[in-house]
């Protein structure tokens, strides 16, 4: 699982989410850093902010895609205008979630997309 989030205390709460859920994530503060680590051949899902500096979340996510097109993507934003920007164009397996997050739920959805994923649906 790949997480990326310019923000410091989410990078840091996502990752100890993950783990506590026994789901090893690799945690970066851009979507350069995620490109450029080569982990997605090896992800079962992709966390990341819409909005960041640099490259957003939506360029990432159409980035990886490309190459990985079964990968599901779940997005987290704090502003709700990018949601209703982003949902016109997101495909039907990504969803958004908005911080702060309730963890039940955001881990929960997680497991169902990964679950989703490896069986093809």
């Amino acid at each position: 699982m790949i997480v990326v989030d310019d923000d410091p205390g989410v990078r840091e709460a996502l990752g100890a989410l993950m783990k506590s859920a026994q789901l090893n994530a690799a945690v970066f503060a851009s979507a350069e850093d995620a490109l450029a680590s080569g982990l997605f051949a090896h992800a079962s899902c992709l966390i990341s902010d819409l909005r960041m500096p640099g490259m957003q979340g939506m360029e990432l996510r159409r980035v990886v895609k490309r190459e990985y097109p079964e990968l599901p993507v779940l997005f987290i934003t704090a502003h709700r205008e990018d949601g209703m920007k982003s949902a016109s164009v997101m495909e039907r397996a990504d969803r958004l979630f908005y911080k702060p997050l309730d963890p039940r739920n955001f881990l929960q959805a997680v497991e169902t997309a990964i679950s989703d994923a490896s069986q093809g649906t």
